[in-house]
């Protein structure tokens, strides 16, 4: 299953709902969510900072991450944003795709 990187900045009734709720019933309430769409929330960790809290999520693909990103930036309460995260497997398999296509790539202006 995808794995993304969330990191989300909370608004000012974020904070102040974070701090009403506390952030492990945060965390719950974020897992919820997550295995509503079919995936599950591997890590979460508050920071202090631009961003607020940093989380790594499975979802099925992209599709739920985009739906997951619409859900949480239309509660108003934070900003988020997802980042596809790859694993090192995968970039191999880049790296082969990418040979072949590189005889067929032209540079702009070359």
């Amino acid at each position: 299953m995808p794995k993304y990187l969330l990191q989300s900045s909370l608004t000012q009734d974020g904070l102040k709902g974070t701090m009403k709720e506390g952030g492990t019933a945060r965390r719950e309430a974020i897992a919820k969510a997550y295995e509503a769409l079919g995936g599950k929330l591997e890590a979460l960790y508050y920071a202090f900072g631009q961003t607020d809290l940093y989380a790594i999520v499975d979802l099925p693909d992209n599709v739920s991450a985009v739906a997951a990103s619409m859900v949480a930036n239309a509660g108003g309460a934070s900003k988020v944003t997802y980042t596809p995260l790859v694993t090192p497997e995968e970039i191999d398999r880049a790296a082969q795709v990418a040979q072949g296509v590189t005889s067929a790539y032209r540079a702009p202006g070359r």
